[in-house]
């Protein structure tokens, strides 16, 4: 291993996305995907190391072998997930062809995603062998870089891939939560299921035209697919805050639900068990994706230096760069129910900052009841969960207002998370309130 090559060791993040291998020629030979950059990449110097040893219990398989010793220089990307590594993975393949990519994998089993060309296209998988039968496409190794030979045939109208080692029915389950895309048949006599459950934007009703469809469907699913996530999550926030604007408060719920999907996909079940060695177990909440929750609190010396605390955590913990402080302005004495509603009704004229999957309030059931009846004027239904201290502050009473038993079942299982996040709302109230008295 060169000196070179040991101190990029040192420096992997633990995070998703590619890694790129090359040879002394500085020909890119392997392109691979990783949930830990850091385990997947250290682990084939680990055990490159182990068999120059003479220790042969590493398992190592005979491509790797073939391929880890040409390795001069290697250079990493991270994605935010694990769908976006294999999307990025997928282009590196197409466009440069790598050598051991190409050697090591029977490309007619290369899956990918194809968009129709029907009046409402649909998203489909295929493998390669179906792309060739069905519009003439040549097999991955005869074409060059940029080829649009991929892009068009007598069928697809748009074609991204190939995606080796990705589970592509599992790709498709959590691209129609983010873009809704339909399944259903177009202006049916009954709307579909997807439909009923807000997952469908009226195809089977005649409710959206197929001009509509293209421009709130197909192409931000192109932009997504095509890797320039960054550039569509712009795109998106502009449009709500647009519609915000206009007060059509039904497309900015649609798509502040989509820009809060793409901030925060979370999709470990795409990968496969190749993929999916190197994973290190992260603090999941008993396994519900997408889990937001918000804390608050209140915090005044007397009337006087009225504040107000917004703390953040997700499924690994606390994101800190999303909290938020409150002065009071509106509330005269001392009325903490007061206080929360003030910092609530603030709060929420913010359509740009996603919705929590949960309201929690340091505080007992007035508190919960106050913040009930904001959200209710504002129309929103999210699940709310209060935490009282007690009388002599040595015990915590929870309060919870939902009526999915789901949410209550993870509630009873995750009680020492929600009073951790409630713990931090307060610390982080206090403090303010102390910088505050010091001004």
């Amino acid at each position: 291993m060169n000196t070179k090559i040991a101190q990029q060791l040192k420096n992997l993040p633990d995070a998703p996305g590619v890694y790129l291998f090359f040879n002394s020629k500085k020909e890119l030979i392997y392109v691979g995907k990783a949930s830990s950059l850091k385990n997947r990449v250290r682990g084939y110097f680990k055990e490159l190391d182990s068999r120059l040893r003479g220790n042969d219990k590493s398992g190592l398989s005979r491509p790797i072998e073939e391929m880890i010793h040409e390795v001069m220089n290697f250079k990493t990307e991270e994605t935010d997930s694990a769908l976006e590594a294999a999307i990025l993975e997928g282009k590196y393949i197409k466009e440069n062809r790598p050598k051991y990519n190409i050697d090591w994998r029977d490309d007619k089993s290369w899956n990918y995603i194809v968009i129709t060309k029907d009046k409402f296209p649909r998203v489909l998988t295929i493998r390669q062998h179906e792309l060739k039968n069905g519009g003439g496409i040549p097999p991955l190794a005869t074409l060059g870089r940029n080829d649009k030979r991929l892009r068009g045939n007598d069928k697809y109208k748009y074609v991204f891939g190939p995606y080796p080692g990705l589970n592509t029915k599992e790709a498709l389950r959590l691209l129609r939560k983010i873009f809704l895309f339909s399944t259903c048949e177009p202006n049916a006599k009954r709307p579909c299921f997807s439909y009923q459950i807000g997952q469908c934007l009226g195809v089977c009703t005649g409710e959206i035209s197929p001009k509509d469809y293209s421009a709130k469907v197909i192409r931000p699913l192109c932009l997504f697919l095509g890797g320039k996530k960054k550039i569509l999550m712009k795109k998106t926030e502009k449009e709500m805050n647009m519609a915000a604007k206009l007060e059509n408060f039904e497309e900015a719920s649609r798509l502040r639900n989509q820009l809060r999907h793409l901030q925060k996909i979370q999709d470990v079940a795409l990968l496969n068990d190749s993929f999916l060695r190197d994973i290190t177990k992260r603090n999941s909440l008993a396994g519900r994706n997408d889990m937001r929750i918000e804390g608050y609190d209140i915090s005044n010396l007397g009337s006087s230096n009225k504040v107000g605390s917004m703390v953040v955590f997700d499924e690994v913990g606390p994101v800190k760069n999303q909290y938020r402080k409150f002065k009071i302005k509106t509330v005269v004495g001392q009325s903490d129910v007061d206080c929360l509603a003030e910092v609530l009704e603030r709060r929420i004229k913010h359509a740009e900052w996603i919705l929590p999957n949960i309201f929690l309030i340091d505080g007992g059931l007035p508190q919960v009841n106050k913040t009930k009846s904001v959200l209710r004027r504002a129309g929103i239904n999210t699940p709310i969960v209060g935490i009282a201290k007690g009388a002599k502050r040595k015990r915590n009473d929870f309060f919870v207002v939902t009526e999915s038993l789901e949410i209550k079942n993870w509630i009873k299982e995750n009680k020492e998370l929600l009073i951790r996040v409630r713990d931090e709302a307060h610390r982080f109230a206090i403090k303010f309130n102390r910088v505050q008295r010091k001004i």
